[in-house]
């Protein structure tokens, strides 16, 4: 079946870039608009925060929500035409797809070669994380790369640069910080810091009053970012807000949500941190990146590419022999192949409508519910097997 992997992918990107080019709607790129956007608008300084794009999304003009360091790594490409960028962009995020999955499989030891990477990747291309991320502009799959290119690297110092510039772009891989002190990679996590802290430092020197702005003044409102409502936010503030019918904030249910993932997830590195062998890097970082997923006020449909090495890791991982593992794999691709969230926004009121039907609001879990199953599973292998991973990985199947 992996002889054939070379062919899939070739039929999926180009069945990709029909979609994207052909189609009326295959791509509105509005993500990448206001990346370049905002970029731009530091041609007239002390604009970039008052930047809106609202050329496709009228109900919604979406302002800059990025930290100033990405306005600064995204201006070059605004001395490009926007189509050059767009299809660029496009293929950057298929390679950078391939780029994460070959990363996971290489944490993982695994020796499935290129054709089982270019398998994954030709499925991955369809799944709602990566369909949003085309549709949009989106950038998220080269944050998780350089997250990723952070765990397989054995210089502290690269590691951490990795995770820091990853931060300085967009704030969310900042967790990564934890897995690197969980695995007491001390100096990589203070390469890390020193490497956002050197993101902030030149954003101020470049932009001056903005950047002060966004950190003094812009950074934690969740409101400025989007509908927190929405389908499309799959975190916990987003999930009982639909719910509850209104913005839950950070009020006693999610606290306790944002607690409980919190133990869990703790349960669940201890389970993979417990075997005398070489530590399980990839099933850490996942535990790390669920968690973030959930404990953020947005968790946008995009934000979840991370669910592509978590397929890698339960299909291909050490526990791949488990029934359970494939069942989970198994569930998480149907999941991600239908994408339910995008199914739900077909009926919610509107995006900016918190309330809905209880049935809408409970399906609205998905993400949420099925990372708890996952995190519940790893956690329990510990209890399954006290001896640690590698006194089982050969049971057969």
């Amino acid at each position: 079946m992996l002889q054939l992997a070379p062919l899939l992918l070739a039929l999926s990107v180009i069945a990709r870039l029909a979609w994207t080019y052909l189609l009326p709607n295959g791509a509105n790129f509005v993500d990448l608009h206001v990346y370049l956007g905002g970029a731009g608008a530091l041609n007239t300084p002390g604009t970039l925060y008052d930047y809106v794009y609202a050329d496709q999304t009228p109900d919604f003009p979406l302002p800059f929500t990025y930290p100033p360091f990405a306005a600064v790594i995204f201006y070059p490409l605004t001395l490009l035409p926007f189509g050059v960028v767009a299809l660029g962009w496009t293929l950057g995020i298929m390679a950078g797809l391939y780029g994460l999955v070959w990363l996971s499989q290489r944490i993982l030891g695994v020796d499935g070669g290129h054709r089982s990477a270019m398998a994954f990747t030709a499925v991955g291309i369809w799944t709602e994380p990566l369909r949003s991320t085309f549709d949009y502009g989106q950038i998220n799959v080269l944050m998780v790369l350089l997250v990723l290119a952070a765990v397989y690297c054995t210089r502290d110092w690269l590691a951490g640069l990795a995770v820091g510039v990853a931060a300085g772009i967009k704030l969310t891989p900042a967790i990564a910080v934890l897995y690197l002190l969980g695995v007491k990679r001390w100096r990589a996590a203070l390469w890390a810091i020193l490497a956002l802290a050197g993101t902030v430092a030149l954003s101020i020197a470049v932009i001056g009053q903005q950047a002060r702005h966004y950190f003094t003044d812009l950074l934690g409102d969740a409101g400025r970012v989007g509908p927190i409502g929405t389908s499309f936010n799959q975190s916990w503030r987003g999930a009982l807000s639909r719910i509850l019918g209104h913005d839950a904030g950070y009020t006693a249910p999610v606290l306790i949500a944002v607690a409980a993932t919190a133990v869990l997830a703790w349960l669940a590195w201890r389970a993979l941190a417990s075997d005398a062998g070489e530590p399980d890097r990839l099933g850490l970082v996942l535990v790390v990146a669920l968690l973030g997923l959930l404990v953020s006020p947005i968790s946008w449909t995009h934000h979840w590419v991370w669910l592509i090495p978590l397929l890698v890791w339960l299909l291909q991982g050490p526990y791949r022999y488990l029934g359970e593992a494939r069942a989970l794999g198994a569930g998480w691709l149907v999941l991600i192949l239908i994408g339910v969230p995008w199914l739900l926004s077909f009926a919610q009121p509107s995006i900016w409508e918190t309330g809905r039907p209880w049935y809408l609001a409970w399906a609205g879990l998905i993400y949420p519910a099925a990372t708890v199953v996952t995190l519940g599973w790893i956690a329990a292998l510990r209890l399954r097997f006290p001896g640690g991973k590698r006194s089982c990985q050969y049971r057969a199947p």
